[in-house]
């Protein structure tokens, strides 16, 4: 087995570009390090794993486009979620990834300093991670390599997760992390997503815990030995994490918890502690795809190559306020969708008098359309109401019609309103995985996604407000779509448990304030119902 060489010098520059700098940790066979791109002048992360002496030049070449092909594919699934490789190359006995900077500290990194955290923080963290492995999961992608160093925690928003596609690049047994290997990884068999499983029961030991279920030997082997053939020792701070732990770390793969009971079980913890929405949104991974549209979409880009636009896109969360690819359904597809069914979560009323609201007529940047009274169903002329085959209703303008129709299985949809030759759009989405907090779910998830785009401008603060007594929150913004500038009002709206729905109506910007299109934003807003009991 050949292990990472010890020093590369700083004099020499890996594919004749990036600099290194300082390690940021190692470990078995593989060593992260801070660097910088000298072409563009910017900050990198460099994670080097070494090879085999024997490796061929095709070997070679098809580790790097693995671990490319596999970040791509993650990062289209969960953007934001997953650190994105933006090259790799062969040098020094050595596989190099590059990806940007991520703005948080490696989850063992914060172990060393902090010892434990508390059984509510390793689920909230644990959750956010196993977001991730159901969306690479669903794509049969199994990242093989997980360990604390490959989490960052960040001090707003999720977790990011590096090293997918590099598990099986070194041709040996797994030993990036032995302390986090499965049983069956231990005993170089083929590996799935068990393994994942057993890594992120793992890591909430090593979070409750202080140390990893099966401690680090002097040499691999040996710790994989134990990690095979040792008992459990039986976690004693793990509180209510105890069960969810001790199922996943069971040795027999067949035997570990489900995805579903996990997420079960962890959702459980955070739900049964009273100071988790206050100090934190639970975010969650993105509805996106290979044709996912940025923050300037319109209804010519999502009509647009609607055969390309068909992929399969895993874990639907939080949809409610994110846009979906477009897969080019059409209207007529009727198939049986989740309904919103339930009594809601219906806000908690004012005991002091609010402030008025302002005129629902003229949306401005510093004040969101207020919610009329849900009995003010009248219609304004030029308007029918549409009843969808997902069980929602909305009035539409005469003419207008079902654009665009975007699924993820059986948990989110988005349906997208316009008319020929109208730049003005409404989007309606539907999830059943959604946010506790309606402005956090704009605030650390939605927006930075958004600000990916140079053009984007945020209007205005995020507003907290109530929609017919749901928990909702507003966010307007501007942004370039198909070389015209066009502004967009979001408003997001929790029905209760994780179930939500929003509502985007998006005009070019200087038609805005146009009278047709505040009493076009004012009559969606009034007349939408979502799905009855």
């Amino acid at each position: 087995m050949t292990m990472v060489k010890a020093h590369v010098s700083r004099n020499e520059l890996v594919a004749g570009r990036y600099r290194l700098l300082e390690v940021l940790h190692r470990e078995t066979n593989r060593t992260c390090w801070y660097g910088e791109d000298v072409d563009a002048d910017r900050p990198r992360l460099l994670t080097q794993i070494g090879l085999p002496h024997d490796l061929d030049a095709e070997s070679s070449r098809r580790a790097t486009a693995r671990a490319i092909r596999t970040s791509e594919t993650m990062t289209l699934l969960c953007p934001g979620r997953v650190a994105a490789v933006m090259d790799a190359a062969v040098e020094y006995g050595s596989l190099w990834t590059v990806t940007e900077c991520i703005d948080g500290v490696p989850l063992g990194e914060l172990l060393a300093q902090q010892g434990t955290f508390s059984y509510v923080r390793a689920a909230r963290i644990g959750l956010e991670l196993l977001e991730v492995l159901e969306a690479a999961h669903s794509e049969g992608i199994t990242h093989g390599e997980l360990s604390p160093n490959q989490v960052f925690v960040r001090e707003r928003g999720p977790v990011v997760v590096t090293g997918f596609g590099l598990a099986g690049s070194t041709l040996v047994p797994r030993v990036t992390a032995p302390s986090y290997a499965s049983p069956e990884q231990a005993r170089d068999e083929r590996i799935g997503p068990a393994a994942d499983l057993w890594a992120l029961g793992a890591i909430l030991y090593t979070m409750a815990e202080g140390r990893p279920p099966f401690r680090d030997r002097d040499r691999p082997e040996a710790t994989l030995k134990s990690v095979d053939r040792l008992p459990l020792r039986t976690p004693l701070r793990a509180g209510a994490l105890t069960q969810v732990v001790q199922g996943l770390l069971r040795k027999d793969s067949r035997e570990r918890l489900s995805r579903p009971v996990v997420r079960e079980a962890l959702v459980r913890v955070l739900d049964e502690d009273p100071g988790t929405t206050a100090r934190t949104a639970m975010p969650s991974p993105w509805l996106r795809g290979a044709h996912a549209l940025g923050p300037g979409w319109s209804r010519r880009a999502l009509a647009a190559g609607t055969a390309l636009a068909v992929v399969t896109i895993a874990v639907a969360v939080l949809a409610v306020t994110q846009q979906l690819p477009g897969t080019g359904n059409s209207a007529s597809d009727t198939a049986a969708r989740p309904s919103a069914t339930g009594s809601g979560d219906r806000a908690e009323r004012q005991t002091a008098a609010p402030s008025a609201p302002p005129a629902p007529s003229a949306p401005t940047a510093s004040a969101s359309p207020s919610a009329p009274p849900a009995t003010a169903t009248a219609l304004p002329p030029g308007y029918d109401r549409y009843h969808a085959p997902e069980g929602f209703s909305v009035a539409l303008p005469d003419g207008w019609k079902r654009l665009d129709t975007a699924r993820v299985r059986d948990v989110a949809y988005r349906v997208v309103f316009g008319a020929d030759g109208d730049d003005r759009t409404l989007a309606v989405t539907y999830s059943e995985r959604v946010g506790p907090d309606p402005v956090a779910v704009w605030r650390d998830d939605v927006e930075p996604n958004l600000t990916q785009d140079g053009d984007y401008r945020r209007i205005g603060e995020i507003r907290a407000t109530t929609y017919r007594d749901y928990r909702a929150a507003d966010m307007e913004w501007t942004a370039d779509a198909d070389g015209a500038r066009v502004r967009t009002f979001g408003r997001g709206f929790l029905l209760g448990g994780t179930r939500g729905f929003s509502l985007r109506w998006t005009t070019p910007a200087a038609d805005w304030d146009d009278s047709a299109n505040r009493e076009a934003l004012d009559t969606f807003l009034r007349t939408f119902r979502e799905p009855s009991v």
